[in-house]
Protein backbone atom coordinates (compact mmCIF):
# COMPACT_ATOMS: atom_id res chain seq x y z
CA UNK A 1 0.00 0.00 0.00
CA UNK A 2 1.74 3.30 -0.81
CA UNK A 3 0.95 6.69 0.72
CA UNK A 4 -1.09 8.95 -1.11
CA UNK A 5 0.22 12.19 -2.22
CA UNK A 6 -0.62 15.49 -1.62
CA UNK A 7 0.07 19.08 -3.48
CA UNK A 8 -0.98 21.84 -1.29
CA UNK A 9 -2.19 25.11 -3.47
CA UNK A 10 -1.73 28.73 -2.06
CA UNK A 11 -3.56 31.62 -3.93
CA UNK A 12 -2.62 35.03 -3.33
CA UNK A 13 -0.05 37.79 -4.44
CA UNK A 14 0.41 38.70 -0.51
CA UNK A 15 2.23 35.44 -0.25
CA UNK A 16 4.07 35.79 -3.65
CA UNK A 17 5.63 39.25 -3.14
CA UNK A 18 6.62 38.88 0.18
CA UNK A 19 3.56 40.82 2.27
CA UNK A 20 3.16 37.07 4.33
CA UNK A 21 4.78 34.32 4.72
CA UNK A 22 2.84 31.05 4.07
CA UNK A 23 2.98 29.38 7.64
CA UNK A 24 -0.24 27.23 6.71
CA UNK A 25 1.63 24.70 4.16
CA UNK A 26 4.21 24.16 6.49
CA UNK A 27 1.32 23.36 9.02
CA UNK A 28 -1.03 21.58 6.88
CA UNK A 29 2.35 19.57 5.70
CA UNK A 30 3.29 18.24 9.67
CA UNK A 31 -0.59 17.30 9.99
CA UNK A 32 -0.91 15.49 6.58
CA UNK A 33 2.17 14.03 7.21
CA UNK A 34 1.19 12.82 11.04
CA UNK A 35 -1.89 10.93 8.88
CA UNK A 36 0.23 8.99 7.00
CA UNK A 37 0.00 11.39 3.77
CA UNK A 38 2.91 12.12 1.87
CA UNK A 39 3.18 15.97 0.91
CA UNK A 40 4.57 15.76 -2.92
CA UNK A 41 5.01 19.45 -3.07
CA UNK A 42 3.65 23.10 -2.48
CA UNK A 43 2.70 25.90 -5.11
CA UNK A 44 2.08 29.38 -4.45
CA UNK A 45 -0.12 30.93 -7.75
CA UNK A 46 -1.31 34.52 -8.60
CA UNK A 47 -4.45 35.63 -7.92
CA UNK A 48 -5.06 35.05 -11.99
CA UNK A 49 -7.59 32.10 -13.11
CA UNK A 50 -5.44 30.52 -15.87
CA UNK A 51 -2.54 30.42 -13.17
CA UNK A 52 -4.68 28.85 -10.75
CA UNK A 53 -5.94 25.89 -13.76
CA UNK A 54 -2.56 25.37 -14.95
CA UNK A 55 -1.57 24.76 -11.28
CA UNK A 56 -4.32 22.10 -11.08
CA UNK A 57 -3.62 20.58 -14.37
CA UNK A 58 -0.12 20.07 -13.17
CA UNK A 59 -1.22 18.94 -9.59
CA UNK A 60 -3.58 16.18 -10.79
CA UNK A 61 -1.12 15.05 -13.21
CA UNK A 62 1.46 14.08 -9.75
CA UNK A 63 -0.78 14.01 -6.86
CA UNK A 64 -3.96 11.94 -5.50
CA UNK A 65 -5.15 14.88 -3.61
CA UNK A 66 -5.12 18.85 -3.86
CA UNK A 67 -5.53 20.89 -1.18
CA UNK A 68 -6.12 24.63 -1.79
CA UNK A 69 -5.76 27.37 0.51
CA UNK A 70 -6.95 31.60 -0.05
CA UNK A 71 -9.16 33.13 -2.55
CA UNK A 72 -12.47 32.30 -1.84
CA UNK A 73 -13.59 35.59 0.82
CA UNK A 74 -16.50 37.77 -1.10
CA UNK A 75 -14.68 40.14 -2.61
CA UNK A 76 -13.78 40.51 -6.26
CA UNK A 77 -10.37 39.80 -6.14
CA UNK A 78 -11.50 36.08 -4.15
CA UNK A 79 -11.79 34.13 -8.03
CA UNK A 80 -11.13 30.87 -7.02
CA UNK A 81 -14.61 29.38 -6.17
CA UNK A 82 -15.55 31.15 -9.89
CA UNK A 83 -12.29 29.30 -11.17
CA UNK A 84 -13.08 26.04 -10.07
CA UNK A 85 -16.34 26.27 -11.28
CA UNK A 86 -15.14 26.84 -14.72
CA UNK A 87 -12.88 23.76 -14.13
CA UNK A 88 -14.86 21.40 -13.27
CA UNK A 89 -17.35 22.42 -15.83
CA UNK A 90 -20.45 23.13 -13.35
CA UNK A 91 -22.35 26.74 -12.44
CA UNK A 92 -22.60 28.56 -8.76
CA UNK A 93 -25.89 27.78 -7.05
CA UNK A 94 -27.31 28.78 -3.70
CA UNK A 95 -27.10 26.91 -0.89
CA UNK A 96 -28.97 27.88 2.27
CA UNK A 97 -27.06 25.59 4.69
CA UNK A 98 -24.55 27.99 4.25
CA UNK A 99 -26.50 31.21 5.15
CA UNK A 100 -27.96 29.05 8.33
CA UNK A 101 -24.29 28.19 9.42
CA UNK A 102 -23.21 31.77 9.35
CA UNK A 103 -26.19 32.60 11.54
CA UNK A 104 -24.99 30.39 13.77
CA UNK A 105 -21.03 30.98 13.81
CA UNK A 106 -21.53 35.07 14.42
CA UNK A 107 -24.81 34.04 17.08
CA UNK A 108 -23.20 35.74 19.59
CA UNK A 109 -21.33 38.79 17.38
CA UNK A 110 -23.38 42.15 17.59
CA UNK A 111 -20.99 43.73 14.86
CA UNK A 112 -22.26 41.12 12.56
CA UNK A 113 -24.08 42.41 10.20
CA UNK A 114 -25.28 40.20 7.12
CA UNK A 115 -24.87 42.09 3.50
CA UNK A 116 -24.67 41.45 -0.16
CA UNK A 117 -21.23 40.01 0.25
CA UNK A 118 -22.15 37.82 3.10
CA UNK A 119 -24.89 36.15 0.94
CA UNK A 120 -22.31 35.67 -1.39
CA UNK A 121 -20.47 33.14 0.41
CA UNK A 122 -23.47 30.45 -0.02
CA UNK A 123 -22.99 30.57 -3.61
CA UNK A 124 -20.81 26.99 -4.17
CA UNK A 125 -20.47 24.89 -7.12
CA UNK A 126 -23.38 23.24 -7.73
CA UNK A 127 -21.37 19.39 -8.12
CA UNK A 128 -19.17 20.16 -4.73
CA UNK A 129 -19.69 18.51 -1.32
CA UNK A 130 -19.83 21.51 0.62
CA UNK A 131 -18.52 21.17 4.03
CA UNK A 132 -19.74 24.23 6.51
CA UNK A 133 -16.56 26.49 7.65
CA UNK A 134 -17.10 26.40 11.83
CA UNK A 135 -15.34 29.61 12.57
CA UNK A 136 -15.84 31.32 9.25
CA UNK A 137 -18.28 32.73 6.22
CA UNK A 138 -16.45 30.74 3.20
CA UNK A 139 -17.49 27.22 3.19
CA UNK A 140 -15.40 24.43 2.44
CA UNK A 141 -15.52 23.04 -1.26
CA UNK A 142 -14.97 19.21 -2.21
CA UNK A 143 -14.86 18.21 -5.24
CA UNK A 144 -13.57 14.57 -6.81
CA UNK A 145 -12.69 13.46 -10.14
CA UNK A 146 -11.21 10.51 -11.55
CA UNK A 147 -10.47 9.26 -8.02
CA UNK A 148 -8.55 12.12 -7.05
CA UNK A 149 -9.68 15.05 -4.50
CA UNK A 150 -9.23 18.95 -4.67
CA UNK A 151 -10.54 20.67 -1.27
CA UNK A 152 -10.98 24.49 -1.90
CA UNK A 153 -10.59 25.96 2.00
CA UNK A 154 -9.81 29.21 3.37
CA UNK A 155 -6.03 30.80 3.45
CA UNK A 156 -7.20 32.65 7.07
CA UNK A 157 -4.93 30.34 9.17
CA UNK A 158 -7.82 29.28 12.07
CA UNK A 159 -9.93 28.55 9.70
CA UNK A 160 -7.96 26.37 7.41
CA UNK A 161 -6.50 24.73 11.06
CA UNK A 162 -9.97 23.73 12.00
CA UNK A 163 -11.20 22.50 8.52
CA UNK A 164 -8.24 19.83 8.47
CA UNK A 165 -8.29 18.84 11.85
CA UNK A 166 -11.80 18.16 12.13
CA UNK A 167 -13.00 17.69 8.91
CA UNK A 168 -10.75 17.62 5.78
CA UNK A 169 -8.31 15.12 7.59
CA UNK A 170 -10.86 12.48 9.18
CA UNK A 171 -13.04 12.35 5.24
CA UNK A 172 -9.16 11.86 3.59
CA UNK A 173 -8.60 8.88 5.65
CA UNK A 174 -11.86 7.56 5.51
CA UNK A 175 -11.98 7.61 1.54
CA UNK A 176 -8.38 6.69 1.42
CA UNK A 177 -6.21 3.60 3.16
CA UNK A 178 -3.12 4.95 4.17
CA UNK A 179 0.49 3.97 5.19
CA UNK A 180 1.92 4.26 8.22
CA UNK A 181 4.71 6.80 9.09
CA UNK A 182 6.63 7.20 11.84
CA UNK A 183 9.38 9.86 12.31
CA UNK A 184 12.25 9.47 14.38
CA UNK A 185 14.48 12.60 14.98
CA UNK A 186 18.89 12.26 16.26
CA UNK A 187 20.13 15.60 17.41
CA UNK A 188 24.09 15.34 16.52
CA UNK A 189 26.43 17.72 17.51
CA UNK A 190 30.41 18.37 17.02
CA UNK A 191 29.96 17.32 12.99
CA UNK A 192 29.27 19.18 10.23
CA UNK A 193 26.72 17.87 7.98
CA UNK A 194 29.33 16.51 4.97
CA UNK A 195 31.58 15.09 7.69
CA UNK A 196 28.05 13.49 9.34
CA UNK A 197 27.29 12.03 6.02
CA UNK A 198 31.15 10.97 5.16
CA UNK A 199 30.54 9.25 8.78
CA UNK A 200 27.29 7.27 8.67
CA UNK A 201 27.71 6.87 4.59
CA UNK A 202 28.23 2.49 5.50
CA UNK A 203 24.83 2.99 7.50
CA UNK A 204 23.02 4.47 5.39
CA UNK A 205 23.52 2.21 2.42
CA UNK A 206 22.50 -0.73 4.77
CA UNK A 207 19.07 1.07 5.54
CA UNK A 208 16.44 -0.76 3.96
CA UNK A 209 14.25 0.37 1.49
CA UNK A 210 11.32 1.77 3.52
CA UNK A 211 13.38 3.75 5.91
CA UNK A 212 14.48 6.80 4.37
CA UNK A 213 17.64 9.38 6.21
CA UNK A 214 17.14 13.37 5.86
CA UNK A 215 20.05 15.41 7.25
CA UNK A 216 18.86 18.79 8.87
CA UNK A 217 21.27 21.18 9.62
CA UNK A 218 20.89 23.79 12.17
CA UNK A 219 23.90 26.10 13.30
CA UNK A 220 25.98 23.25 14.29
CA UNK A 221 23.75 20.92 15.35
CA UNK A 222 22.82 18.20 12.33
CA UNK A 223 19.29 16.87 13.05
CA UNK A 224 19.01 12.89 11.54
CA UNK A 225 15.31 12.24 10.40
CA UNK A 226 14.34 8.76 9.73
CA UNK A 227 11.32 8.35 8.29
CA UNK A 228 9.88 5.05 8.08
CA UNK A 229 6.44 4.12 6.00
CA UNK A 230 5.11 0.21 6.23
CA UNK A 231 1.04 -1.23 6.69
CA UNK A 232 2.33 -2.87 10.21
CA UNK A 233 3.04 0.07 12.96
CA UNK A 234 4.78 -2.58 15.64
CA UNK A 235 7.30 -4.07 12.65
CA UNK A 236 8.60 -0.12 11.81
CA UNK A 237 8.78 0.99 15.30
CA UNK A 238 11.12 -1.92 15.84
CA UNK A 239 12.77 -1.32 12.61
CA UNK A 240 12.94 1.92 12.80
CA UNK A 241 15.02 1.67 16.68
CA UNK A 242 16.99 -1.34 15.04
CA UNK A 243 18.86 1.22 12.78
CA UNK A 244 18.73 4.28 16.23
CA UNK A 245 20.87 1.22 17.93
CA UNK A 246 23.20 1.41 15.42
CA UNK A 247 23.52 4.95 15.29
CA UNK A 248 24.38 5.17 19.41
CA UNK A 249 27.08 2.88 18.79
CA UNK A 250 28.54 5.20 15.51
CA UNK A 251 28.00 8.20 17.10
CA UNK A 252 28.16 7.97 20.57
CA UNK A 253 28.64 10.94 22.90
CA UNK A 254 27.68 13.30 19.59
CA UNK A 255 24.48 12.53 19.63
CA UNK A 256 22.44 15.26 22.19
CA UNK A 257 19.19 14.28 22.03
CA UNK A 258 16.60 11.57 20.55
CA UNK A 259 13.45 14.41 20.04
CA UNK A 260 12.56 16.75 17.51
CA UNK A 261 12.58 19.79 20.11
CA UNK A 262 15.08 22.76 20.28
CA UNK A 263 18.45 22.41 22.36
CA UNK A 264 16.80 25.24 24.38
CA UNK A 265 13.47 23.45 25.43
CA UNK A 266 15.35 20.18 25.17
CA UNK A 267 17.64 21.62 28.60
CA UNK A 268 14.51 23.21 29.98
CA UNK A 269 12.71 20.06 30.13
CA UNK A 270 15.76 18.55 31.98
CA UNK A 271 16.21 21.85 34.45
CA UNK A 272 12.71 21.32 35.57
CA UNK A 273 13.05 17.41 36.11
CA UNK A 274 15.90 17.82 38.07
CA UNK A 275 14.26 20.87 39.97
CA UNK A 276 17.63 22.90 39.11
CA UNK A 277 17.95 26.64 37.52
CA UNK A 278 20.21 28.02 35.71
CA UNK A 279 21.54 31.67 34.50
CA UNK A 280 22.99 33.55 31.91
CA UNK A 281 26.35 35.83 31.40
CA UNK A 282 26.63 36.71 27.85
CA UNK A 283 29.28 38.80 25.53
CA UNK A 284 29.27 37.88 21.73
CA UNK A 285 26.02 36.61 21.96
CA UNK A 286 24.50 39.73 23.52
CA UNK A 287 21.44 38.16 25.33
CA UNK A 288 20.65 35.66 22.46
CA UNK A 289 20.57 32.60 25.07
CA UNK A 290 18.21 34.17 27.79
CA UNK A 291 16.41 35.29 24.40
CA UNK A 292 15.76 30.91 23.30
CA UNK A 293 15.01 30.25 27.02
CA UNK A 294 12.25 33.00 27.49
CA UNK A 295 10.83 32.21 23.59
CA UNK A 296 9.17 28.99 25.69
CA UNK A 297 6.18 29.46 28.55
CA UNK A 298 6.94 27.99 31.81
CA UNK A 299 11.21 29.07 31.34
CA UNK A 300 10.21 30.89 34.64
CA UNK A 301 10.28 27.32 36.60
CA UNK A 302 14.32 26.92 35.13
CA UNK A 303 15.81 30.54 34.01
CA UNK A 304 15.95 33.22 37.07
CA UNK A 305 17.87 35.50 34.70
CA UNK A 306 21.01 36.81 32.44
CA UNK A 307 23.67 39.29 32.46
CA UNK A 308 24.79 41.07 28.96
CA UNK A 309 28.18 41.82 29.81
CA UNK A 310 29.08 43.31 26.80
CA UNK A 311 31.85 46.00 28.42
CA UNK A 312 34.14 44.83 30.23
CA UNK A 313 33.58 47.43 33.17
CA UNK A 314 30.13 45.26 33.48
CA UNK A 315 32.73 41.89 33.31
CA UNK A 316 34.30 42.89 36.12
CA UNK A 317 31.79 45.45 38.62
CA UNK A 318 28.68 42.85 37.73
CA UNK A 319 30.37 39.49 37.32
CA UNK A 320 33.52 40.58 39.77
CA UNK A 321 35.81 39.00 36.79
CA UNK A 322 39.26 40.23 37.92
CA UNK A 323 40.28 43.38 36.18
CA UNK A 324 43.99 41.68 36.23
CA UNK A 325 43.00 38.88 34.61
CA UNK A 326 40.92 40.42 32.07
CA UNK A 327 44.01 42.47 31.03
CA UNK A 328 46.46 39.44 31.19
CA UNK A 329 43.81 36.77 29.20
CA UNK A 330 42.02 39.27 27.38
CA UNK A 331 37.86 39.20 27.29
CA UNK A 332 38.01 36.03 25.03
CA UNK A 333 40.27 33.65 27.00
CA UNK A 334 39.29 30.84 29.35
CA UNK A 335 39.67 32.46 32.32
CA UNK A 336 37.79 35.16 31.97
CA UNK A 337 34.50 33.43 30.54
CA UNK A 338 35.00 30.49 33.49
CA UNK A 339 34.31 33.94 35.83
CA UNK A 340 31.30 35.43 34.21
CA UNK A 341 29.42 31.51 34.25
CA UNK A 342 30.71 31.14 38.01
CA UNK A 343 29.89 35.38 38.92
CA UNK A 344 26.47 34.51 37.02
CA UNK A 345 25.65 31.90 39.05
CA UNK A 346 26.54 33.57 42.70
CA UNK A 347 24.73 36.48 41.81
CA UNK A 348 21.52 35.04 40.52
CA UNK A 349 21.64 32.07 43.04
CA UNK A 350 21.23 29.19 40.69
CA UNK A 351 22.51 25.82 40.25
CA UNK A 352 24.11 26.27 36.86
CA UNK A 353 25.06 29.26 34.51
CA UNK A 354 26.48 29.65 31.18
CA UNK A 355 28.74 32.32 30.04
CA UNK A 356 30.38 32.95 26.57
CA UNK A 357 32.38 35.47 25.40
CA UNK A 358 34.06 35.78 21.97
CA UNK A 359 34.58 38.02 18.60
CA UNK A 360 31.53 37.70 16.73
CA UNK A 361 32.87 40.37 14.07
CA UNK A 362 33.24 41.59 10.97
CA UNK A 363 35.86 43.55 12.75
CA UNK A 364 38.11 43.02 15.98
CA UNK A 365 39.79 39.94 15.36
CA UNK A 366 43.47 39.63 15.65
CA UNK A 367 46.47 36.97 13.79
CA UNK A 368 46.10 35.56 17.37
CA UNK A 369 42.16 35.43 17.53
CA UNK A 370 40.42 35.69 14.62
CA UNK A 371 36.80 36.70 14.15
CA UNK A 372 34.83 33.80 15.10
CA UNK A 373 36.89 32.79 17.92
CA UNK A 374 34.82 31.94 20.82
CA UNK A 375 34.86 30.67 24.89
CA UNK A 376 32.17 28.97 26.43
CA UNK A 377 31.82 28.03 29.94
CA UNK A 378 29.19 26.06 31.64
CA UNK A 379 29.42 25.81 35.54
CA UNK A 380 27.25 23.87 38.31
CA UNK A 381 28.10 24.73 42.00
CA UNK A 382 30.66 21.90 42.22
CA UNK A 383 31.76 22.20 37.77
CA UNK A 384 33.41 23.67 35.74
CA UNK A 385 33.52 23.17 31.69
CA UNK A 386 34.93 25.64 29.62
CA UNK A 387 35.87 25.15 25.54
CA UNK A 388 37.17 27.15 22.83
CA UNK A 389 35.46 27.55 19.33
CA UNK A 390 36.16 28.69 16.09
CA UNK A 391 33.02 29.44 13.89
CA UNK A 392 33.73 30.98 10.51
CA UNK A 393 31.10 32.68 8.53
CA UNK A 394 28.75 35.91 9.57
CA UNK A 395 28.24 37.85 12.52
CA UNK A 396 24.50 36.08 12.86
CA UNK A 397 26.38 32.63 12.13
CA UNK A 398 28.91 33.01 15.07
CA UNK A 399 25.99 34.52 17.55
CA UNK A 400 23.86 31.05 16.34
CA UNK A 401 26.83 28.71 17.01
CA UNK A 402 27.71 30.04 20.06
CA UNK A 403 24.43 29.95 21.29
CA UNK A 404 24.01 26.23 19.92
CA UNK A 405 26.97 25.32 21.89
CA UNK A 406 26.67 26.85 24.83
CA UNK A 407 23.38 25.14 25.50
CA UNK A 408 24.80 21.63 24.71
CA UNK A 409 27.33 22.28 27.35
CA UNK A 410 24.58 23.17 29.73
CA UNK A 411 22.73 20.00 29.07
CA UNK A 412 26.54 18.13 29.46
CA UNK A 413 26.62 19.34 32.91
CA UNK A 414 22.93 19.35 33.99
Amino acid sequence: MNSKKVEIITIGDEILIGQIVDTNSAWMAQELNKAGFEVFQITSVHDEASHITNALDEALKRTDIVLITGGIGPTNDDITKKTLCEYFHTKLVFDPSVIENIKQVFANRIDFVFNDLTYSQAMVPENCTVIQNKVGTAPITWFEQDEKVVVSMPGVPYEMMEAMRNEIIPRLQKKFQTQKILHKTIQVFGYSESALAIKLADWEKELPDFIHLAYLPNYGIVKLRLTGTSDDLLSLEFAVNQQIESLKQLLGKAIIAFEDLPIEQIVGNLLTAQGKTTATAESCTGGNIAHRFTSHAGSSEYFKGGIVAYANEVKTEVLQVSSEDLNLYGAVSRQVVEQMARGALQLLHTDTAIATSGIAGPSGGTAEKPVGTVWIAACSKDKMTSRLFHFGNTREQIIQRSTQAALVMLKEIT
